[in-house]
């Protein structure tokens, strides 16, 4: 019998906890591994090009990383409760859902835990645990400390900084509540069963709000509904005659999430695109982009938000313009006429230059 799948991964990590969601929900059977240093600088660099998780092996020994190309490639080889939506404007809206996942919350996530001391505690004892297990405590609490001076000072990079934090808290407490406000008639984004969109949405969840015990405390527990989509991510049922909305309906409720996104989300997309562009005008054909551009400057809530631009963020959202750009004519209009009302079509007008993954980095294809 072949080895189960492997995942690498911390309860802690972003990433992470939205894969062991995922796999839980698809009933894949698999091992999981908290990563420990020399796993991570040794091995996962050396099979993946880059120090980062999640990491899946699968049974043949390949090594995947990044979240999505892992769904994408189980997805496949696992059909059985699909969770990419049959229907154009479903799977459309998922798709953009992970990727407003994925990009948009790295902020807030990263604020909530490092913003607040008290949250250090768990972050020390479990990473320290998993980074060198079976070590003395202080030397696990030297690893920790080094781990978190290097987690921290990205901080500036994306934004978390002290002038912008109530800008921060103000925007993510009101999309808080939008999201409270639809849980508390669906169970999941979509309807009975979780989709790539739910996936995307649950790594800062799971990783992050839920765990760390500010934000727990202070903003998922006062709201009960988000409070219990997020258990029912992270400990699936299996279900029974589980369907999406029929017709292929957005749900009422989501409407002011996706207006959100589209007065937030696509001018920081068009922001990065523009850089990039720029960019690209001296840059040598093929070479891998840097991580982090220059500044960019988008809306969020009441105010203007600053922060580094990410290439990456562009590869996110090209596979929704993929998925858009596969569809029939027919498809097409559908998902353009649920747009329109909701001030969405400027998505679909972002001429992004053809990107390829290149570990957590990007390089340009064609432009």
């Amino acid at each position: 019998m072949k080895t189960p799948y492997t995942l690498f991964g911390w309860h802690l990590s972003y990433f992470s906890g939205k894969v062991m969601c995922y796999l839980r929900y698809k009933q894949i059977p698999f091992e999981y591994r908290q990563v420990n240093m020399f796993t991570l600088l040794h091995k996962i660099k050396k099979h993946t090009g880059a120090v980062v998780m999640p990491v899946l092996v699968n049974p043949e020994g390949d090594w995947l990383q990044d979240s999505s190309v892992i769904m994408d490639v189980l997805e496949q080889q696992f059909p059985a409760l699909p969770v990419v939506p049959a229907t154009p404007v479903q799977r459309f809206a998922a798709s953009l859902m992970e990727a407003w996942g994925d990009e948009w919350w790295v902020p807030v996530a990263m604020h909530t835990r490092w913003s607040y001391p008290e949250n250090y505690s768990l972050f020390e004892r479990e990473a320290g645990a998993a980074l060198l297990p079976h070590f003395p405590a202080w030397l696990q609490r030297r690893a920790v400390g080094y781990v978190a001076a290097t987690l921290r000072s990205y901080l500036p990079d994306v934004g978390v900084r002290s002038e912008q934090f109530t800008l921060m808290e103000q925007s993510t407490l009101a999309m808080l509540d939008l999201l409270e406000a639809h849980f508390a008639v669906q169970p999941f984004l979509f309807g009975d069963h979780p989709t790539t969109g739910d996936f995307g949405l649950v790594g800062s969840m799971y990783a992050h709000l839920g765990r760390d015990p500010w934000p727990a405390r202070e903003w998922i527990a006062p709201r009960p509904h988000l409070h219990a989509w997020i258990e029912r991510m992270a400990q699936p049922q299996p279900p029974v005659a589980a369907t999406l909305l029929p017709q292929d309906q957005i749900a009422a409720t989501l409407n002011p999430v996706f207006a959100v996104i589209f007065h937030e989300f696509v001018p920081m997309l068009a922001a990065i695109n523009s850089q990039l562009k720029s960019l690209l005008k001296d840059w040598p054909a093929g070479k891998i982009l840097p991580r982090r551009l220059d500044e960019i400057e988008f809306p969020m809530g009441q105010g203007r938000f600053k922060r580094k631009a990410l290439p990456y963020t562009l590869w996110m959202v090209q596979r929704t313009l993929d998925c858009y750009a596969v569809m029939t004519s027919e498809e097409q209009q559908q998902v353009r006429h649920w747009l329109q009302p909701l001030g969405g079509e400027a998505l679909l007008n972002l001429t992004i230059p053809r990107l390829e993954r290149c570990g957590l980095r990007v390089k340009v294809v064609h432009a």
